[in-house]
């Protein structure tokens, strides 16, 4: 019997729908609990090569949600670990673990070979930074996010509008499932989702599922969604960049205080609030970069609005993550 016998007899599959699956190339960014049922599944299905990326080690804390986990697996690098997970469920698929994090330095690399790319990082400066890179290259994202007892995937760029076009400002706040909480199953649903668009995309099913955004809440079971197609692009952005692209020219405002951040983001930093952007507040010199930094890149973004209504030069924000 072929392992795939049971997707081959759908008429949306069949025999060239498999073969475009066995030659497709995935880019997973995150191993963890999105990543988890995105990883399987896309192996299951026989999408012959998947490219995994993540920087985390497997912690105790996470092995209710981030299933591809075991308790010997601790303390080892989750991308490493997803990569052998996945390599076992289906020798078929060849799989290359990169134990290192997405950022806007080695994002175009990363997007540029692949067929799809699914946002599993859960990361609100990760998924603005993939949507821009994607959007350039014209690249199909399927992005995702969950916490508590929600969630949303939407399919995003690849013809279809960017995920600034759906949320062009910036969220209210940035929690993460380490401060906010998360149940397995919710993740599980949100990442099976996650990989149904994707293999809809590389099989090119219509409806596409691109420029499609689906909700979830498991408190009530309730879906919810719609399209965005004709969403409008934003004539002007906050592009985030690596902390190593900040130059000694640039006007550096650092938004976290010494206690979260004893070390600057650069020495010439000035330490600084979102509030102090006023009309009068401080600016930047005619020519030089703004570049507003801080943890997650919320408070960043909030800076760079305030400023923007003052001055019209270039903006950029950079998120540190945790120091």
């Amino acid at each position: 019997m072929n392992r795939y016998a049971r997707q081959i007899i759908l008429p949306e599959v069949g025999e060239n729908g498999q073969r475009r699956l066995s030659t497709a190339h995935a880019l997973v960014i995150g191993a963890g609990g999105l990543g988890a049922p995105v990883i399987q599944y896309l192996a299951g299905a026989g999408v012959g090569r998947m490219t995994i990326v993540d920087d985390d080690l497997v912690d105790e804390t996470n092995l209710h949600r981030q299933t591809l986990f075991r308790m010997e697996d601790l303390d080892q690098e989750k991308a490493e670990v997803a990569a052998m997970f996945a390599r076992r469920l289906n020798p078929d698929v060849s799989v290359y673990p990169i134990a290192q994090g997405l950022g806007p330095d080695n994002a175009e690399m990363m997007v540029r070979g692949a067929d799809v790319v699914l946002d599993c990082a859960d990361s609100f400066a990760v998924s603005y930074t993939l949507s821009d890179v994607c959007l350039a290259l014209n690249k199909p994202l399927i992005s995702a996010s969950a916490l508590q007892m929600s969630g949303y995937v939407g399919g995003f760029c690849g013809g279809a509008p960017s995920l600034r076009a759906v949320f062009p400002d910036m969220p209210d706040s940035v929690q993460n499932c380490s401060t906010a909480g998360i149940l397995g199953p919710v993740v599980g649903a949100i990442g099976a989702m996650q990989a149904q668009m994707a293999i809809n995309v590389l099989l090119g099913l219509d409806r596409s599922p691109l420029g499609q955004f689906v909700t979830y809440d498991a408190q009530i079971f309730a879906f919810g969604g719609f399209r965005f197609d004709g969403a409008e692009e934003p004539e002007a952005i906050y592009p985030f960049i690596s902390p190593e692209a900040i130059t000694a020219g640039d006007f550096v405002a650092d938004l976290r205080p010494e206690t979260e951040a004893p070390t600057s983001a650069a020495a010439h930093a000035q330490r600084l609030n979102a509030a102090d952007f006023t009309a009068t507040g401080p600016r930047p010199a005619n020519g030089q970069r703004a570049v507003m930094c801080c943890r997650s890149g919320l408070r960043a973004w909030r800076a760079a609005d305030n400023l923007s209504k003052h001055w019209d030069g270039e903006i950029t924000l950079v998120a540190f993550g945790d120091v």
